[in-house]
């Protein structure tokens, strides 16, 4: 195991080898994974670009929409741009309300640094290229010269900084967002020319609207499908980019936990399928599946593949292409815009999202600081220092011929040369000592707690030391076969003489109808001083829950079985069992086997290797936080 590697991170029940993670986590990877895609298809727009006449020539094709006497004409680019762009900027803005509402900045706290962030990480770009390109023509492109890439920025961070912990890719990416939002701000007011209002007035009515009905519940896709259509011919119409649109449409979107009554009525309306097999019942049966779920997390898993693997590639490969030569390069190396971009990039975004952090961090004295390490925040600052989504939407509205072409290389330049420099960060970092490199990595801010309550050793069934760093909490269902399938990885990390673990009950008995009864026997048997002795034996023999199996349990163990029987029927057992379920509604657990560690909930899979990487990651933590107090 590498030194680095200490430091790193639906239904009612999990696919056990399936990897388990939030849709920010699933956003993360797919943007990671999908820039790979996205510098072939750059590759592929500047080899076409200098094999012929072609390109332009194909991307100026015009493609119209027409219905009646009315419709849209825009070329092939500009159908990409502003078209399929605003299913890009929609993934965006979800991903953005997601994190208010259910990640880190449901503490709003913790926006107030990566904002200020963002927003001087763009306006020190800005003033860099201006200043290199004072009185210009290239002056007006400033715009162009200060936006992030996520998707790129996100995929290069793990090939250059690998195993960067996860809370520098959060701090990216929270970064990003107000990149985005502030960069679209900006081309909709200072891009946008002879803007008309009444289509603006009509997006906005239908835009308020479609708010109106989502606080009202209606959760049908296909009813604001053409609201959507709307918003976004209004805009266009308007003068607006429209896609502006597509971001204000997915911060709409709410996100949150399937509750566990949403799930079982889901759960019932599948039965009814089940003993009825009839396409009525399947219609409700799956719409009944779909609403359990956000309407955040519905759109987040509809759009985020096709945004990452086809979008964003498809803008990259109409818009990346620059005919190259020695005379063009020979200009453009020199030329006041190419060295703006690059240098506001490649020096502005590291130090102006570097600075900013380390300012607020002293001006409040540390009660507002990064959630991740100083080296992650550089790192998180260097990788920034790369334009190409929205920097090319705006070169294209602002520059014409030659300045367009020199400001796509520098922006092209800063790609290389912002992965240089954040490779040289982490290499640096990886040097330090373990103790260092911990801090250095993750921080010393304190994590949000998701477990509630906390652990009480007077009523909580705990094994392992009391005084240990980690703690383990498992909500589980004795007949979940997931459960099950864990239980072998609980008992292999319980080898580790650091590790406490909690089980608490959530019985899942609209799937599971033996579960409940199961519960109560392990809390009688836990009135006799051997709950975990018949934990143990049911999570042994799932598939024989049934009154005598539990009696005959009892009697293997040396219990008293008629008190174990009359204890399983009393009031005790049913309320504490009650009260797991209780702390499993507020904690936001709704389906087994789900873990926490130290407070934080598990998002990942539940073999032993990630877990063990995970409670490492805890270990580091706590460690922290001792020496801090």
């Amino acid at each position: 195991m590498s030194d680095a590697a200490e430091l790193t991170d639906s239904a009612t029940t999990t696919k056990w080898h399936h990897k388990v993670s939030t849709p920010l986590r699933n956003f993360l990877s797919t943007e990671a994974g999908s820039a790979g895609v996205l510098v072939a298809s750059i590759v592929a727009a500047l080899l076409w670009a200098n094999l012929g006449d072609s390109y332009e020539s194909f991307w100026h094709t015009e493609m119209s929409i027409h219905l009646g006497g009315d419709g849209i004409e825009l070329d092939l680019r500009e159908w990409v741009n502003s078209g399929l762009m605003t299913l890009f900027f929609l993934v965006v803005g979800l991903e953005a309300r997601r994190e208010f509402d259910l990640g880190d900045l449901r503490d709003r706290r913790r926006f107030l640094l990566p904002a200020a962030a963002g927003i001087v990480g763009m306006l020190l770009p800005i003033g860099i290229f201006l200043a290199v390109n004072a009185g210009g023509p290239g002056a007006v492109g400033w715009g162009a010269a200060m936006s992030t890439d996520t998707a790129l920025a996100l995929g290069l961070l793990a090939l250059v900084g690998r195993n960067v912990p996860v809370q520098a890719r959060l701090f990216l990416v929270t970064v990003s967002v107000v990149d985005d939002v502030v960069a679209l701000i900006v081309i909709a007011v200072a891009y946008s020319e002879q803007i008309r209002m009444a289509p603006l007035l009509l997006a906005l009515a239908v835009f308020a609207l479609t708010l109106v009905m989502v606080r009202a519940g209606v959760r049908s896709g296909f009813v604001y499908l053409p609201f959507c259509l709307v918003i976004w011919g209004a805009t266009l119409s308007s003068g607006i980019d429209p896609v502006v649109s597509g971001l204000a449409i997915g911060l709409a979107a709410a996100a949150y936990t399937p509750g566990r009554g949403e799930l079982e009525q889901a759960s019932d309306l599948f039965r009814s399928f089940r003993e009825q097999p009839t396409p009525e019942l399947a219609r409700f049966a799956r719409l009944g599946l779909l609403r359990s779920l956000s309407p955040n997390d519905r759109l987040t898993r509809t759009w985020s593949g096709v945004s990452s693997y086809l979008i964003v590639p498809l803008f990259g490969l109409a818009n990346a292409g620059i005919a190259v030569d020695a005379g063009f390069l020979g200009r453009a190396l020199t030329s006041a815009v190419t060295v703006g971009v690059f240098l506001a990039y490649v020096v502005g975004k590291p130090v102006g999202i570097a600075g900013v952090s380390a300012l607020v961090t002293w001006l409040s004295r540390g009660r507002i600081r990064p959630g991740a390490g100083w080296a992650s925040v550089l790192g998180t600052g260097t990788i920034a220092g790369m334009g190409f989504t929205v920097s090319f939407l705006i070169a294209n509205l602002a520059l014409e011929e030659p300045e367009l072409s020199e400001a796509k290389l520098g922006l092209l330049l800063a790609i290389a040369g912002s992965s240089l420099v954040t490779w040289v960060v982490f290499q640096v970092t990886n040097r330090m000592s373990k103790p260092r490199k911990a801090v250095a990595l993750l921080g010393d801010v304190e994590e949000i707690v998701d477990l509630i309550p906390e652990v009480d050793e007077e009523r909580d069934h705990v094994r392992g030391p009391a005084g240990a760093s980690v703690t383990l909490v498992e909500y589980g269902d004795f007949q979940c076969p997931y459960c099950g399938r864990a239980e072998p990885v609980v008992r292999e990390l319980l080898t580790d003489d650091d590790l406490r673990y909690v089980w608490r009950h959530l019985p899942l008995t609209d799937v599971h109808p033996q579960a409940q009864m199961a519960a109560q026997a392990a809390e009688a048997a836990g009135l006799q001083g051997r709950f975990w002795e018949m934990h143990d034996l049911l999570i042994d023999h799932q598939e024989h829950l049934r009154i005598a199996d539990l009696l005959a349990y009892a009697g293997d163990l040396g219990l008293d079985q008629d008190r174990f029987h009359a204890d399983m029927m009393e009031p005790t057992c049913k309320e504490r069992i009650a009260a797991d379920e209780e702390s499993a509604d507020l904690s936001g657990v709704s389906g087994t086997p789900t873990f926490f560690i130290n407070g934080r909930r598990h998002y990942g899979a539940y073999d032993v290797q990630t877990l063990k990487e995970a409670i490492r990651v805890a270990r580091v933590r706590a460690k922290i936080a001792a020496k801090r107090r």
